[in-house]
């Protein structure tokens, strides 16, 4: 496994973190928590020694469970969680204050509940679970994350931004106030590449590359017929007839990289958000140890070949499926 700098922060973190979302049985449906258990075990058994989890899942059910394994495996494992949104609206809204989603009280209970079900005594990155550029000036999130850092509670901190709008960070860069943003980037999604990375790498911030699948999208194994578990998250997100335009864009994928079987997808996916030199490390969920596997794979191969980037760059594809 390699390792790469979380920007400023100075951590040497694996090039590949995992994404602890699907973990907390809430919105993704099937896994137990004993294999939600066996795979965190086995990613940090390969070397993944980044977790990035949240309040909000499960109301802490994905961060208990990385806390414990995090105890009984006994590695150095930076643990990163974000404070939920008080009003509990995903993605941040226009016209919303501060005070209705971040106040300075809820922000340090919030990290006070983190660290109760993670059972450590100081998380590694704290990140605000949505973003609007409009509270730049407040005060609230400036204190708060000052606080925390000054208290020893949490070393960095950081932003996870809003699905598919990575220039709303650019403004919380640049206060030199934050260390690290989390941002949706894949194959479809390479928004980010424009104007975020280049502020992060001219300030320093550790980027985490979230959604490196497209929720799934991008493993080659969602096709029109494909049914998803009662309840589970995937049935909003490829509503419709969004399967269908998914393996239609997959198919295009592969046939332009001459490619016949979608089981090289992921690992080009993998590498692909590894090529940019801005990403610190990305986050795929993982909920079976064979994902572990195949994810891990993608480590120590370099660069995606310019010819396979010039490919996939003609693949982007603008739209928001969260909405």
């Amino acid at each position: 496994m390699k390792h790469r700098k979380l920007g400023r922060t100075g951590f040497d973190v694996s090039e590949i973190g995992y994404g602890a979302w699907g973990i907390s049985g809430a919105q993704w449906i099937g896994a137990t928590h004993s294999d939600s258990l066996r795979t965190l075990r086995t990613a940090i058994e390969q070397g993944i020694d980044f977790i990035d989890t949240a309040l909000a899942y499960g109301d802490g059910v994905s961060e208990r469970l990385v806390g414990q394994t995090v105890r009984e495996t006994g590695g150095r494992v930076r643990v990163a969680t974000k404070v939920p949104p008080k009003n509990r609206l995903w993605p941040a809204r226009p016209g919303i204050g501060i005070g209705d989603v971040f106040p300075y009280d809820y922000i340090m209970a919030s990290t006070e509940e983190s660290l109760r079900n993670l059972d450590i005594d100081c998380i590694d990155l704290q990140q605000l679970h949505v973003w609007n550029p409009d509270w730049l000036g407040r005060d609230e999130w400036r204190r708060a994350f000052e606080d925390l850092k000054a208290s020893g509670k949490v070393r960095a901190v950081g932003v996870s931004i809003n699905d598919h709008q990575p220039d709303s960070a650019i403004g919380i860069i640049e206060t030199g106030l934050i260390d690290c943003v989390q941002v949706i980037y894949n194959i479809f999604d390479q928004t980010p590449e424009a104007s975020l990375f280049p502020a992060c790498i001219e300030h320093n911030i550790g980027v985490i590359a979230r959604v490196p699948f497209d929720e799934g999208s991008l493993t080659g194994r969602i096709g029109e017929d494909t049914v998803f578990p009662e309840g589970d998250f995937r049935n909003s997100y490829f509503r419709g007839d969004r399967k269908k335009q998914v393996a239609e864009h997959v198919a295009a994928i592969l046939g332009d990289l001459k490619f016949h079987d979608a089981d090289v997808l992921p690992g080009i996916a993998m590498r692909f958000c590894l090529s940019a030199a801005a990403v610190s490390t990305v986050i795929p969920g993982m909920r079976s140890i064979s994902s572990v596997n195949g994810n891990v794979k993608a480590s120590g191969q370099g660069p995606l070949p310019p010819d396979v980037l010039d490919i996939l760059r003609r693949h982007a594809w603008n739209r928001n499926f969260y909405d």
